[in-house]
C-alpha cells in the first residue's frame, strides 16, 4: 500500500514533512548542516543500510534541500552540499533540539544550543519583525495567510473576504 502524498496540501506543516517527514531524512539534514558530505561519512554516522541512505538522499536532492556536486571523476563521487533552502530547515532542527532537550532528556543536555562565536547558551525565540520585541511562544498562534483557500481559513477559524 502507498503513503498518501502530501505534496499538495495546502498545510504548510504537511508540505514540509512531505520532504523531510522521515526521521532519516532529518538526521542526514541534521549531519549535512554539521558538515557531513559523503555518502561514506553519513553511513558511518548514521548506520543507515545502503540503499536506504541512497533513496534518502536523493529524496532530499530532488526536495532542493541538498545539492549533488562531483567530488572525484575516477571513481565517479558525489558529495551532497546543503541548498539555501537546506540552510533554512536549521532552524527546524535547532528547535527539535531545544523541544528534545526541555522533554526528552532527564539526565541533562548531551546537546545544547549556542551562540557560535560566544559560546553562550540560547533558545529559540519568536520577535515581532516590525519592533524587534521578544514573543513568547505561548503567545504565538497561527492564522490563515493571504494565500489561504475559503477551506483553511474556516479549519482556522478565519472569516472568508
Amino acid at each position: 500500500m502507498q503513503r498518501k502524498s502530501l505534496i499538495d496540501v495546502e498545510c504548510p506543516i504537511a508540505r514540509g514533512l512531505e520532504r523531510v517527514g522521515e526521521w532519516w531524512s532529518i538526521l542526514i539534514m541534521r549531519d549535512a548542516l554539521q558538515g557531513l558530505r559523503r555518502f561514506d561519512e553519513f553511513s558511518r554516522s548514521l548506520g543507515i543500510a545502503p540503499n536506504m541512505l541512497t533513496r534518502r538522499l536523493n529524496s532530499l536532492v530532488e526536495a532542493g534541500l541538498l545539492e549533488r556536486e562531483v567530488y572525484s571523476q575516477r571513481p565517479l563521487r558525489y558529495q551532497y552540499v546543503p541548498t539555501a533552502k537546506g540552510e533554512d530547515f536549521r532552524v527546524v532542527l535547532l528547535a527539535f533540539v531545544a523541544w528534545g532537550n526541555l522533554h526528552f532528556a532527564p539526565e541533562g543536555e548531551s546537546v545544547q544550543l549556542v551562540e557560535r562565536e560566544t559560546g553562550l547558551a540560547v533558545q529559540p525565540v519568536m520577535a515581532d519583525l516590525a519592533s524587534g520585541r521578544l514573543v513568547p511562544l505561548q503567545a504565538c498562534t497561527v492564522q490563515a495567510g493571504p494565500a489561504a483557500s475559503a477551506s483553511m481559513r474556516q479549519r482556522l477559524g478565519t472569516r472568508v473576504e
